[in-house]
């Protein structure tokens, strides 16, 4: 069974959300026989390459908070990582233009270390004081990973190197309606959207599992906390598990 995660660097909910995935598909009898495949997913692709903002000054623009208020934003995202075992910083993080990470995610794909580089990119941008936004980092990032440098500096100084492969994910979800990340399919059967909690996408999962012959795209239970094209991420309660 395949697994297909659509995300971005750039959106708290899916790093929460990818960890929560992976908690919950240790609890899969049948986690051996997943793959999983992750996907590319734009926040904010009118982006230019090298327009970066601090996160606390975006958020402020964006919801028309003050930076106090914002940072308590942050703060309550942080909470909700923190309680999954992963680090967040919630001050002094970078925003910016995220296709060329995903292009060399594809690059990573192709080589099969996506997984190892999407959780390195990750790490650096909610938990460490690295910039996903730099080239250098992200060519660091990638012989972290296991990747060759210089292919990764090739393909980083191509703007064109898996473009189409990071369009065509972009066109399937918007083909699937999805306009917010995470969104996870499962077998191109059940479709999840949002950060959920781990045991939902146990159920998920089984489900799938056992409803293989199914062939349309079924909304499989409530929504969780997601990521939008307008750069909107949901922000529950302090310390609320969504």
């Amino acid at each position: 069974m395949r697994v297909e995660i659509w995300g971005d660097i750039a959106c708290p909910w899916c790093y929460i959300g990818k960890a929560r995935f992976e908690k919950g598909l240790a609890g899969f009898a049948h986690r051996d026989e997943v793959e999983v495949v992750h996907r590319s997913f734009e926040l904010d692709p009118g982006r230019a390459k090298g327009d970066t903002e601090k996160v606390i000054d975006m958020l402020a623009k964006k919801y028309g908070r003050t930076p106090e208020e914002a940072r308590g934003m942050e703060a309550n995202v942080a909470a909700n990582a923190q309680a999954e075992g992963l680090g967040y910083r919630s001050e002094g993080r970078d925003t910016g233009n995220t296709f060329d990470i995903h292009r060399l995610l594809h690059l990573a794909k192709a080589r099969g270390r996506q997984d190892e580089l999407l959780s390195l990119a990750y790490r650096a941008n909610f938990a460490e004081e690295r910039s996903v936004f730099d080239d250098t980092v992200l060519a660091d990032l990638a012989v972290e990973a296991g990747l060759d440098a210089d292919e990764a500096r090739a393909v980083l100084a191509d703007p064109e190197a898996y473009a189409d492969d990071v369009r065509a994910d972009e066109r399937e979800a918007a083909e699937f309606g999805a306009d917010a990340v995470p969104f996870f399919v499962f077998d191109r059967r059940y479709g999840i959207s949002g950060g959920q909690p781990s045991e939902v996408f146990v159920q998920a999962l089984e489900q799938a599992w056992k409803d293989r012959e199914v062939s349309a795209l079924i909304p499989l239970g409530e929504d969780g906390a997601v990521c939008d094209t307008d750069g909107a991420c949901e922000v529950p309660a302090s310390g609320a598990q969504v």
